[in-house]
């Protein structure tokens, strides 16, 4: 069959030239050679010859070309019309082929014939082009000619198989195959397919490989399946072809079977191929796919390619080599680069299939989104991801949307992404402005993991990548820095701050853009500020750099100009920055003088520079009482982070010594003398003696002098010499003493320990019955004091908390006794002073207006979670958004505002209750260190009392009491809060300041959450001492009382408190094991050291159990606690902890069904009924509870049927006030919680059933139908409360989860009636006749809903009845479907309100449906009756129906 060949003839200029170029010695040309051979004419009587000269041809003999005289075209024309009309034909064409072959037995002459002949008529004559054909080409565009020189050239070609190239350079095999390409006919493809395999099966390995990659251009478009089967069997047999095999598959036209099957044969040898192969494979892979199988070979060539192990060897094999032989390196470093080569190649190939073939981009983002085990990801995933998304703008939010969710599950960790940019640093670095934006993208988050890998991109960018790139994170980062954003300014400044300890000498290069940053200090927090200025001050003075003096001229410059602002904002900046430089000036480097030659301890002009910067700014801030409080605070942070040079220290020690002194400490002999309002006494000295050789802090005196000697606020110079001093210093300058002394002297406070026995001069603080009669200024006078003296014993027990000595712990002990009292005085005088604002005690703030939220001060007073009828202090902060529980009671115990005047009344009226939450002045209180939980550990402290004669005279024991134990447990709970929960649980509420969250807890965050988390496990033990010796409390108090609940002391001080302690035990415990960072690989010892300590308490293991052991050990001993739990919030604090304990277990099964036990437990026991409420457990507690009981239980719809079916009856049956006897925690005022917990507990478990098929074995469908009758008979259970309970909330409850229901029945439950309809009719009958029953009274409710109008009710009708009319339908397809279609028939339903009555208002009935089927009776007996609505309401039918989430509550 003759094909014609569709590329056009202007090509042979490129074949041939392709072909001449292979000759190895000179251009074919022979014009230049003619005076050096043989330029005679063939000459002889041939038919051949003579032909041939006829029609435009002359054979030359030699090495000269055959000339042609006429055009190509012309030449063939002529031949074929002589061939043709020549008296002897057809025998004249033997004779012609007869002489061709007797004149190419001459190696001259067949060379000639191959080789381009040479033109002999002027190029403006000429019609084609310059270039001529060879005359073997001439003569097989002529078809007569073309099967018989075809044979001819076979049978000549393997002569030169296996003959080594010609001494003039030419390749006869491959120039004799040259002719057959691009033949514009070929008469016999078939053949000449035959023919060119035979020779490639026969040929040689180089000429294989020639012949191979040829064929796309020989054959015609018939024979590529032909040729495709016997490639693809070849593939098999020579694995040295497969390259070229591969580049003539992807030209040919083949089916898809056997496109598929070459596929996975060359698949399968993926992992065995050499690294230089791969390329060429994965574009044959990777061309062959479509739409259809698009998923299944990416995920197949995902799993098979594993680039790391085809790297890694050479990587390694190079760095050996430099070891061994630093000479051989060469060699090896040539290998790498070769693979590193073969790698970018291979990636090109990619990159261009996942450019042009979507299908190919978005089936790869599938296959890694499909990839759900940790261990099964690789590093081609995350390099694939950042090419697509490179490559691919319309599928970037897709990306995004994969990288999130596998960060957040865990898949994508920090060292998967390190080796990807380890091992394709090169392939990445040409993506390097994507991988900066998918980094901007992921800062944006709100989840924490989420930014740290955004925060991760951008600093193995800067590591990994060239200078350029690096210029690029800098700017990406500093724009991050400048946008504003709290969570972005504080990542990015991580990020700065990391680079500039791993890479200095990179970032000094980009320190000018850093630089930048000081233009936009305004909107940073004093937390961001720090780190901004140890950036910049690290790059400035790190090394004598010159290039570095710019930047130190330009903070001195900001820095003064700060300082010498009269506005405290921008002097706060100034402050901190002048602090921070002088530490990184001051830094001792005594200890790293290896990494920093020649540069020991300071010199004298550092140190001169040093001093002199701090006295800049303590003489710029003297004027303010909060600048210099700042002062110290940040001085003392600085002398407690870091290690300062010792000339350093030893100034700071003896000026701030003699200043305190000064300041505030006086004799306790001369007791001050003055106009005072009211008299001045020494109180709460340690020691017994009443010597007059003691000193006293110099509070009182102080205080009047800047409160009552001042004009309107602005302090004025005295008439004598001594300079006036705020008392606002007192606590912070106290604390900068105490830790410079601590530094000197290695922990070692024996110089300062006066002060923490020393009494302070005050007056009577205990109101008494002056309280109604003095002043309001009086009344503000007492509270300001009572504030200062509070925050100074705060300081004294962070200042002394780690001593050792008995003494010393007795009076720090003390000092917490006298904060909890004083904490009880200041309340009662607050709440008498509603209009007060404190002094400040924490002066890192944003802005220097802070007030208390003394508004709320009644709800606040109730909200507290656990206060339980007395008032606790709120150290640190307040509670903004805590973890969801916290959350919970705020909504659940909040009073309603009609009740919120009498309130005010009640507490107003009774003086021992306040209306006055200390949680509400958190700013105006000092940090706790966390070193201070350290007084945990002391059980017993002894104190001996010694009689003249120095002997023991009697014991006195010095416990731990219950309320400064909750003391440092409320502290201890809010800063776990602050620190180790999520930022997303805890974000601020709309309009509020970013920095109330974060006020008192500076000292906090300048502490990693791991840090703090290490601290928290080293005080596991202590807690679970006090856990356990609480838990003893209320065992013997429940043994004392035989059980009963309201037994006696249940309502005392004691029990409250205690129960107080329990809770926060409990909350803190939560907040630790909840902590996410324990999913990172460094903290998983942490992890196995804290769950040894609570495995421990029951019994010591052996040393190195396995995680699942200690997690089971650790539910064990946490769930016997259960039997004590003192109220409801502890119960659900204590089931929240077991289920974070069983989160991590990979095994949960027998804890799960014990935590259901525990949950059920609680549900059915009497808890002490609160003050305030009718129920002592609040509603969103209640749900939360009974939420995990029905979402842990094996059963849920038995469960869901004990409560409904038990509970209910037994709460319908009993008094007004009365609860069920089963539930006593179900009551009237809490069925709507335990309805809408049930109710979407069972639209939930329905809706995760799956529906199943026809092919599943018979035992499958009568599960699921036996399940579906479970759950039809709990929703008609349910259901049917309404016409008892038909409140509100109880009926917008109903419509709302009705209608998921039905939804879900017609889902999930249809497709399983239409295959069981046979074989179960009669279980299929009776479940469609109790869901009739159901819908009916749902139809009811509709009618009900728009009699009554009630909007919140009426927008879930329309749904509802769609949705009920769609089941209508397919209750009539499920019977048609099984040929009962006279089962079904449709009748007339009324609209009737709940009780059943008709609703006559209505004209016109609704039409509904009903359908039974009955397989013995004539007339349908079990009928299935539905509604449907009006037309105007079915058309919103597609209303969003869980829009009214919020609307739940109101009950």
């Amino acid at each position: 069959m003759v094909s014609k060949r569709r590329l056009p003839t202007s090509e042979d200029k490129e074949s041939l030239t392709e072909d001449a170029s292979k000759a190895r010695k000179q251009p074919l040309s022979k014009k230049t050679k003619k005076s050096h051979g043989h330029n005679e004419v063939e000459e002889n009587d041939s038919v051949f010859v003579k032909l041939l000269k006829t029609s435009g041809i002359t054979l030359k003999t030699g090495e000269s070309q055959n000339q042609l005289a006429v055009d190509q075209i012309i030449f063939q024309k002529k031949l074929f019309q002589t061939l043709r009309k020549h008296p002897s034909y057809p025998k004249v064409l033997e004779e012609f082929i007869s002489g061709l072959e007797s004149y190419i037995e001459d190696q001259d002459g067949f060379r000639n014939c191959l080789l381009s002949c040479e033109h002999l008529q002027d190029e403006e004559a000429s019609m084609g082009t310059s270039y001529c054909k060879s005359l073997i080409k001439l003569l097989l565009g002529i078809d007569i000619l073309q099967p018989a020189i075809i044979k001819i050239l076979f049978e000549k070609l393997p002569e030169f198989l296996f003959k080594n190239v010609n001494s003039d350079g030419l390749n006869m095999p491959r120039l004799i195959i040259n002719q057959l390409k691009w033949l514009d006919r070929v008469v016999d493809s078939k053949d000449l397919t035959t023919k060119i395999m035979q020779l490639i099966s026969i040929a040689p390995v180089y000429l294989q490989h020639d012949f191979v990659t040829s064929l796309p251009e020989i054959l015609g478009d018939s024979q590529h399946a032909d040729v495709g089967k016997e490639l693809s069997d070849l593939l098999t047999e020579n694995t040295l072809l497969t390259l070229p095999i591969l580049d003539v598959l992807s030209s040919l036209r083949l089916e898809p079977k056997l496109l598929t099957k070459i596929r996975q044969l060359v698949m399968g040898k993926l992992s065995s191929v050499m690294l230089d192969d791969l390329p060429m494979i994965i574009k044959f892979i990777l061309h062959s796919i479509t739409a259809t199988d698009a998923l299944e070979v990416i995920s197949e060539l995902r799993e098979n390619l594993d680039l790391q192990h085809c790297i890694l060897p050479s990587l390694l094999q190079a760095s050996q080599s430099k070891l061994k032989n630093k000479g051989q390196t060469s060699s090896s470093r040539n290998q790498e680069n070769s693979s590193q080569d073969c790698v970018i190649l291979l990636f090109d190939v990619i990159k261009s299939a996942v450019r042009y073939e979507k299908i190919i981009s978005e089936a790869w983002i599938k296959a890694i989104e499909n990839t759900t085990s940790v261990s099964e990801h690789k590093i081609l995933d995350l390099a694939m991801l950042f090419i697509i998304y490179s490559t691919n703008t319309q599928t970037k939010k897709y990306i995004e949307r994969v990288l999130r969710n596998k960060i957040r599950s865990g898949c994508f960790q920090e060292q998967l992404l390190q080796s990807t940019f380890h091992i394709h640093y090169l392939v990445l670095k040409d993506v390097c402005p994507s991988i900066l934006s998918l980094a901007q993208s992921l800062l944006h988050s709100l989840d924490q993991s989420i930014i740290l890998f955004g925060s991760l991109l951008y600093k193995y960018a800067f590591n990994f990548f060239d200078t350029y790139c690096q210029q690029e994170v800098i700017g990406a980062l500093v724009t991050h820095i400048c946008s504003g954003n709290e969570a972005e300014v504080d990542t990015a400044l991580d990020v700065l701050l990391e680079l500039v300890v791993l890479n200095p000498s990179a970032m000094r290069l980009n320190a000018v853009f850093v630089k930048g940053i000081l233009d936009y200090l305004d909107n940073m927090s004093p937390q961001q500020i720090r780190k901004l200025f140890y950036i910049l001050s690290t790059l400035a003075f790190s090394t004598q750099h010159e290039a570095s003096s710019h930047i130190q001229d330009d903070m001195h410059l900001v820095i003064r100009k700060q300082l010498s602002s009269t506005m405290f904002k921008y002097k706060l900046i100034g402050i901190i920055g002048a602090v921070t430089m002088a530490g990184i000036i001051a830094a001792d480097r005594s200890g790293s003088s290896s990494l920093t030659p020649g540069r020991g301890d300071l010199s004298s002009e550092q140190c001169t520079q040093v001093t002199s910067l701090l006295q800049l700014v303590h003489s710029c801030s003297e004027q303010s009482p909060q600048a210099s409080a700042l002062y110290y605070d940040e001085f003392a942070n600085l002398i407690q982070g870091r290690k300062l040079a010792p000339k350093v220290l030893e100034w700071a020690g003896q000026t701030i010594s003699d200043d305190f002194q000064d300041a505030f400490v006086v004799d306790i002999c001369v007791v001050p003398e003055g106009d005072y309002p009211f008299p001045v006494k020494a109180l709460y000295g340690l020691e017994d003696d009443d010597s007059c050789d003691g000193i006293a802090i110099n509070l009182l005196p102080l205080l009047f002098s800047q409160d009552f000697v001042k004009d309107e606020g602005r302090l004025t110079s005295q008439e004598s010499d001594q300079k006036l001093v705020s008392p606002l210093c007192l606590a912070p300058y106290f604390r900068l003493l105490r830790l410079c002394v601590d530094r000197q002297h290695n922990g070692n406070l024996e110089e300062i320990d006066g002060l923490l026995d020393c009494p302070i001069f005050l007056t009577d603080l205990e109101p008494g019955e002056r309280l109604e009669s003095m002043s309001v200024k009086e009344h503000s006078f007492i509270c300001s004091l009572i504030f200062l003296t509070l925050n100074w014993f705060r300081e004294v027990v962070n200042a002394f908390c780690r001593q050792t000595l008995p003494e010393m712990k007795v009076k720090v002990l003390t000092r917490l006794k006298h904060i909890v009292e004083l904490q009880q005085l200041l309340e009662k005088h607050l709440a008498v002073t509603p209009d007060y604002v404190p002094p400040l005690a924490n002066f890192d703030l944003e802005t220097s207006e802070v007030t208390p939220h003394t508004s709320t001060a009644v709800s606040a007073k109730i909200r507290i979670q656990g206060n339980l009828g007395r008032k606790r202090k709120a150290d640190g902060s307040k509670i903004s958004s805590p973890d969801p529980l916290s959350k919970e009671d705020n909504s659940g115990c909040d009073p309603a505002p009609s009740d919120r005047s009498q309130l005010e009344k009640e507490f107003r009226g009774k003086e021992e209750k306040t209306s006055v939450s200390l949680q509400n002045y958190h700013a105006f209180f000092r940090e706790l260190d966390l070193e201070v939980f350290s007084i945990l550990h002391c059980g017993l402290v002894a104190k001996f009392i010694l009689d003249t004669e120095m002997h023991t005279e009697a014991t006195e024991v010095v416990q731990l009491q219950p309320p400064e134990l909750l003391f440092l447990l409320d502290d201890l709970a809010q800063k776990l809060e602050n620190m180790l929960t999520p930022s997303v649980t805890r974000r601020c509420p709309f309009l509020k300041s970013k920095g109330n969250r974060n006020i008192g807890f500076s000292h906090l965050h300048q502490r990693s959450a791991s840090e703090i988390a290490h601290s928290v496990v080293q005080l596991l033990s202590p807690m679970c001492n006090h856990l356990e010796n609480i838990h003893n409390y209320f065992q013997c108090l429940t043994a004392k009382n035989h059980g009963v609940v309201d037994g006696p002391g249940i309502k005392g001080q004691e029990y409250h408190i205690m129960s107080s302690c329990y809770q926060r035990l409990l909350q803190i415990l939560h907040g630790l094991f909840a902590w996410n960072g324990f999913f990172q690989p460094e903290n998983m010892n942490l992890l196995y050291s804290a769950l040894e300590v609570l495995s421990n308490r029951l019994k010591l293991g052996e040393p190195d159990q396995a995680l699942e052991e200690l997690l089971s050990q650790s539910f064990h001993y946490l769930q016997n606690f259960h039997l004590s739990v003192p109220s409801f919030q502890c119960a659900l604090y204590l089931l929240r902890l077991l289920m974070i304990i069983l989160e991590k277990s990979t095994a949960p099964t027998q804890n799960k069904g014990k935590l259901a036990s525990l949950a059920r437990q609680f549900l059915c026991r009497v808890w002490p009924s609160g003050e305030k409420e009718k129920s002592g457990i609040p509603n969103d507690q209640l749900q939360a509870l009974l939420s995990i009981y029905l979402e842990h239980t094996d059963g849920v719809l038995k469960a869901i049927e004990e409560i409904a079916g038990v509970g209910v009856p037994e709460l319908i049956n009993s008094p007004k006030e009365a609860s069920s006897s089963t539930f006593p925690t179900l009551t009237r005022h809490t069925f709507v919680i335990f309805f809408r917990v049930m109710m979407a507990e069972l639209e939930k478990s329905v809706k995760g059933l799956q529906a199943g098929t026809a092919t599943d074995s018979e035992q499958i469908h009568e599960e699921k139908l036996l399940y579906w009758n479970m759950a039809v008979r709990d929703f008609s259970i349910l259901i049917n409360l309404i016409k008892v309970f038909d409140s509100r909330p109880v009926l917008h409850v109903c419509l709302k989860y009705g209608c998921l229901f039905v939804e879900a029945f017609l889902k999930q439950c249809m497709p399983l009636l239409d295959f069981s309809f046979r074989k179960h009719r009669e279980d299929v009958l009776s479940l469609l006749e109790t869901f009739q029953l159901n819908t009916r009274l749902l139809h009811h409710l509709c009618g009900h809903s728009k009699i009554h109008q009630d909007t919140k009710l009426t927008k879930h009708v329309p749904l509802l009845k769609k949705t009920l009319e769609l089941l209508v339908c397919r209750v009539k397809a499920m019977l048609i479907l099984n040929n009962c279609r006279e089962a079904f028939w449709l009748g007339n339903l009324k609209n009737r309100d709940l009780q059943g009555e008709e609703i006559i208002s209505q004209n016109s009935q609704e039409s509904t449906a009903d359908e039974s089927e009955d397989d013995t009776s004539s007339q349908v007996s079990k009928s299935k009756g539905t509604e449907d609505g009006e037309e105007d309401e079915a058309s919103d039918g597609e209303k969003e129906q869980e829009s009214d989430e919020s609307d739940d509550d109101s009950d």
